[in-house]
């Protein structure tokens, strides 16, 4: 697997993966076609213009897979692959329903670069249980891509201590979905991705990632971490 996976793709202040510009064109081939999958928002077209202005100036050839034919036709033609951020249960959805879960599966095990940011991001996991999306629609299965056999939380937050909101934190959600499966959950902040090449899988960006597991503490994991053993383990749900 090849693959490069952010927590969101807007940083405060700044404009659209500016934040990680350098890390997305490096890990895309040079001059790479991109097939981007916008299926996430509901403005395909709006969404794809964004993402094609945002990498035009590095040579990339943003081509949306919605934009005439076939998306797997698109699939097939491209260098790499971008799955953007929004809604993981729409784009879940769309993904069933336009045949690219299967042809993502074998193309990115085949070796496609594949990139995601939140949503995005949430794809790669086994399943859908460690969104923090509503789910707006129903897809046929919670069952997303499976590229990595471990969960993912973008937007990761702690808890805020001198906050007056006493509904649960993001961990104490994270804790409950332990309770019923045996998965580590790898909480990504604001600003930091997880970069998985081959069998070795390593946290980078700006901020530490937070790593939970069934009947263990939680551990900081500071940027530039090893957690290659995360891609060994064996995911057991309803657990």
């Amino acid at each position: 697997m090849n693959l490069l996976l952010l927590s969101n793709s807007t940083q405060y202040g700044r404009g659209y993966l500016a934040h990680a510009l350098d890390a997305v064109t490096g890990f895309l081939p040079a001059r790479a076609r991109l097939a981007f999958v916008p299926y996430a928002l509901a403005d395909h077209d709006a969404y794809t213009a964004k993402v094609r202005g945002a990498l035009e100036g590095a040579g990339i050839d943003v081509r949306g897979v919605h934009e005439g034919g076939d998306p797997l036709d698109q699939l097939v033609s491209a260098d790499a692959v971008f799955i953007g951020g929004g809604n993981s249960f729409r784009l879940l959805s769309a993904l069933y329903r336009t045949g690219l879960r299967d042809a993502l599966i074998k193309a990115v095990g085949g070796g496609l670069p594949y990139m995601g940011a939140s949503a995005g991001t949430n794809m790669a996991a086994p399943t859908l249980r460690t969104t923090n999306d509503m789910p707006i629609v129903q897809p046929p299965s919670f069952e997303t891509l499976g590229l990595v056999p471990f969960q993912i939380n973008p937007h990761y937050l702690d808890a805020d201590p001198s906050s007056t909101h006493k509904g649960e934190t993001r961990e104490e959600r994270l804790t409950e979905f332990l309770e019923e499966n045996d998965v580590p959950v790898l909480g990504l902040r604001e600003g930091s991705w997880l970069r998985v090449d081959g069998d070795r899988a390593t946290v980078l960006g700006e901020r530490a990632a937070r790593l939970l597991r069934r009947g263990a503490e939680p551990r900081e994991l500071p940027t530039g971490s090893d957690v290659s053993e995360l891609l060994r383990g064996e995911p057991r749900f309803d657990a």
